[in-house]
């Protein structure tokens, strides 16, 4: 599917700051940007990092005083195939080595925590794809999506507690279980189709049969129109941006369509001012 892409984010600085922004679409193998344009307002120079293994992309540079940071791109992310209750769990010895932290507890995600509860919740079923869809099921019928009980530190423990969330507790909650499972997950930040209100989005993935899967604990958009951005442990490591010191998001907008016309696609050779 080939999607347009958006992002206008506009930050006051009250003086020089170190940022690090993950906004622009990963050059994974499961998707291909065919046009970007990425633009800092004012000119800002910009330090590019490009993971090897996962293809996100990070920029880092000092912003002051009020900026504006507008990405835009046309990306084809493929046809995303939906997890299905076969997909087989592997024995921990057959994973690759790049994929064993995601068996770890952190720190939004303690699944040591959750070891027990996940076991009798989930153990009796057969299947690694049938219990991460009954660990799905379970977050649908369990937690409420309300926005301002959570908050930048609220940990999967404290979702668990209060059973309501945003997506980032969903994600935490679900990455926390499926750990607990013997199941690597990890936290992964998404522009989505048919998400609303438009945001960026926090989702997690699964790795069984040889490959990550996508899954959306909210079930607020279709895995279908994802795609991703970064990925990481929980949200520490996936956020949209980090800085030095305090900052203010004075506006923000995201937006995500289908491509109607791939040969009209506003999208424009990547540019970085």
């Amino acid at each position: 599917m080939k999607l347009n892409l958006s992002a206008t984010l506009t930050y006051g600085f009250d003086s020089a700051t170190q940022v690090i922004a993950a906004i622009e679409a990963a050059r994974s193998a499961d998707q291909t940007i065919i046009s970007e344009s990425l633009v800092i307002s004012p000119d800002a120079v910009l330090v590019r990092d490009q993971d090897p293994v996962t293809g996100e992309r990070r920029f880092r540079t000092a912003l002051s005083g009020q900026v504006e940071i507008s990405y835009r791109a046309l990306v084809d992310n493929g046809e995303r195939v939906p997890l299905g209750p076969q997909a087989r769990q592997h024995d921990w010895s057959e994973l690759p080595q790049d994929v064993l932290p995601y068996l770890l507890p952190s720190r939004f995600s303690p699944s040591d925590e959750f070891m027990r509860f996940a076991q009798r919740e989930f153990r009796a079923i057969e299947g690694g794809g049938a219990r991460i869809l009954a660990v799905l099921d379970w977050l649908h019928e369990h937690l409420d999506y309300v926005h301002g009980v959570s908050h930048a530190q609220t940990t999967a423990e404290q979702t668990f507690i209060d059973r309501a969330g945003v997506c980032r507790d969903f994600s935490h909650l679900g990455i926390a279980l499926t750990r607990a499972l013997n199941i690597p997950a990890r936290a992964v930040s998404a522009y989505a189709l048919d998400l609303d209100p438009p945001d960026f989005h926090a989702i997690f993935e699964v790795y069984l049969d040889g490959r990550w899967w996508l899954v959306d604990p909210t079930r607020l958009a279709p895995i279908e129109g994802m795609v991703r951005i970064a990925s990481g442990r929980d949200a520490a490591d996936i956020a949209f941006l980090t800085s030095q010191f305090n900052c203010q998001c004075l506006a923000q907008t995201v937006t995500v369509t289908r491509a109607q016309d791939d040969t009209n696609s506003d999208g424009a050779d990547l540019e970085a001012a």
